[in-house]
């Protein structure tokens, strides 16, 4: 019992510590004016917060604790003590990096991989974007993402509280960039991810670019960098998806040919 009530309040910490940071900073600094809280979809990506911090980040950590053993032995015990040797922030650094040239060409190859896109796309739904929506993503596409961001560091075999750490920053810095927000910081967004570079990755096409995560010098490496100075027209998929938070979590899993019969039953009721 005391777990659950331990459950709740971290849940309830971290749903005020959100509202109390985004709610106003995407109300002072605005990508998309006049957009409300409760914006359409609102009550769908409630429900894919609350799976995230009841549910799945849980099986995450998990994961991430039962692999933690067979990733720290890929590399020799010299090689991982001499990493460990380094000065913190180069370690650091390190790490963002080799994680950041990862879960670039991840994030690509779920663009462009039909499998893996079919988990994917549940991010891309979302027609509206602010911090809540950041929220909005496929269990299976959360253990992939993830896997792939703390693969350096899980090799490098760095302890679970610190991989931890990092899982947690990164969480929060996803939440930023699809924050509705637009800070002019300059020269800067050339080195620091923006939500304004960001929500052109959610644009309706399906290739516009933007696969980095922490930085976009990915992007400016291999040319996917995108970012014109308007706000996107429309977000989201040119493709129909189910509405409701079971269907987005069920329909991914299922053989193609039974999609196909849910969609041709869904067409004829409308």
């Amino acid at each position: 019992m005391q777990n659950i009530f331990d459950t709740i309040k971290a849940i309830l910490l971290s749903l005020g510590f959100l509202v109390a940071v985004f709610i106003p900073l995407e109300k002072l600094f605005p990508a998309k004016q006049n957009q409300k809280i409760f914006r359409p979809a609102f009550w769908l990506d409630i429900c894919f917060l609350l799976g995230q911090y009841i549910i799945w980040n849980s099986l995450v950590l998990w994961i991430l604790n039962f692999g933690n053993p067979f990733f720290a032995s890929i590399l020799p015990l010299n090689f991982t003590n001499a990493i460990k040797t380094q000065p913190w922030f180069l370690q650091a650094i390190e790490v963002v990096l080799l994680s950041d040239f990862l879960i670039y060409w991840g994030h690509r190859f779920q663009h462009n991989n039909n499998f893996l896109w079919r988990f994917h796309k549940v991010h891309h739904t979302a027609k509206h974007l602010d911090w809540l929506a950041a929220h909005r993503e496929h269990p299976l596409d959360t253990i992939y993402t993830v896997g792939i961001i703390n693969l350096p560091a899980l090799i490098l075999g760095f302890p679970l509280e610190t991989i931890a750490g990092f899982v947690a920053f990164r969480g929060i810095w996803a939440i930023y960039i699809h924050s509705n927000t637009k800070i002019n910081i300059g020269f800067l967004k050339y080195i620091f991810g923006s939500p304004e570079m960001h929500h052109w990755h959610h644009d309706v096409e399906r290739d516009r670019g933007n696969y980095a995560n922490l930085s976009p010098i990915m992007d400016l490496i291999f040319r996917t960098h995108y970012n014109p100075k308007h706000q996107p027209e429309k977000l989201g998929l040119k493709e129909e998806t189910s509405k409701n938070y079971i269907g987005q979590l069920v329909i991914p899993m299922l053989p193609k040919f039974i999609v196909g019969k849910i969609k041709g039953k869904e067409e004829l009721e409308s």
